[in-house]
């Protein structure tokens, strides 16, 4: 009886793992520019390869205006969120605007702190 409770108290012990390996999971937004932003993301994904074809549509010398017109007045029925160019690079952890490490998706701010306390892989702060 005393070796099945040892068991169990062994087998259901939470994780002895201190806490800094464990992978945050976000469920919120940190405020409501990542929430705009977020959403343009979706927005640019789905509609980016339908603006793709009638710009090039639109741009073409070749093609009659009646046609090119056609396709300016299509792109022009389409949301302006879903272009690329509205998109802004921000900080996954503070959507920090400004300053972000693109590979990363960090703020400079974070990433220095980060890389200082050597939570991003590969990455050392320059010392000499």
């Amino acid at each position: 009886m005393n070796f099945i409770k040892s068991t169990t108290n062994l087998l259901f012990k939470p994780n002895p793992c201190p806490a800094t390996n464990l992978q945050q999971v976000r469920t919120k937004w940190v405020n409501r520019w990542m929430i705009r932003d977020v959403k343009r993301r979706k927005m640019v994904t789905e509609l980016a390869p339908t603006r793709l074809r009638i710009n090039s549509l639109r741009k073409n010398d070749i093609l009659p205006p009646e046609l090119r017109e056609m396709a300016d007045a299509e792109i022009h029925a389409l949301p302006r969120d879903s272009a690329w160019r509205r998109l802004t690079d921000r900080c996954v952890i503070t959507s920090r605007p400004r300053g972000t490490v693109y590979r990363w998706r960090l703020s400079r701010i974070v990433f220095r702190h980060l890389s200082d306390y050597n939570k991003l892989a590969g990455v050392q702060r320059a010392m000499w």
